[in-house]
Formats: C-alpha cells, structure tokens, sequence
C-alpha cells in the first residue's frame, strides 16, 4: 500500500454520517463506537464521535481531489443535496478560482467543509 493521508472529521451520529456519504457512494470500511472510516475507490474519509458539536461553529474541513469534479456534483444534486447559501448539508457548484482551479463545495450535516478540487488533466 501507498503511503497516504486521511483527513479526521467530525460526526455527531455516525449513522446519519453513513446514511449522507452512502447516498455519494461512499461504504464503511472499519466502525467502532468511537471511529468511523469510510471509503469510496481511492478516497478515505475517517470520522470520529463528536455528539456536542455545533455545526455553525465546525472549522473542519479538507479537499476532495477528483479527476470529474462536475460528475460528483450531479451526485450530490442527485442525492438530494441542495445548492442554498445556508444551512447543512448543502453543495456549490464547481466554478473556476483565481488560482486557476475548479473548485465546487459540499458541506455535510456536521457543517464540515469539503471542497471539490477538479484534478489537472
């Protein structure tokens, strides 16, 4: 195995938290009362047990780098997340930045932040 980085986010519920990500193709890999690791192909996201988080107030956040950032989208539209300025989850369509990169947005029911970082072809 590669060597590799995981982002730790927060999760209030688990079973909300698997019932989100599952509807964006991800499946749990490794749950305990404490941990939760999902996965979809490449991509890990690891939780842990934060029942008193305040979604409002969440700073956690990490990128998502994905080589059709427009196709991840539509599945989250198709999930049922919506686009709104406001409120948990919700999803921002991916738009050029003045880096130069695409860069789209979904904010899960925790109110962390994953950004949606088109790969360079």
């Amino acid at each position: 195995m590669a060597d590799i980085a995981t982002p730790n986010l927060p999760s209030r519920k688990f079973d909300r938290t698997v019932e989100f990500y599952g509807g964006l193709g991800f499946s749990p890999v490794f749950r305990d009362e404490g941990w939760l690791i999902l996965a979809r192909g490449d991509i890990l996201l690891e939780f842990f047990s934060f029942p008193d988080l305040e979604p409002t107030e969440s700073s956690f956040g990490c990128c998502l780098r994905l080589d059709d950032v427009d196709a991840f989208h539509r599945e989250c539209l198709n999930a049922g997340i919506e686009e709104k300025s406001h409120g948990f989850p919700r999803v921002h369509a991916p738009r050029r930045e003045a880096s130069g990169l695409r860069i789209g947005a979904l904010l899960d029911p925790d109110g962390t932040l994953l950004r949606l970082v088109q790969n360079p072809t």
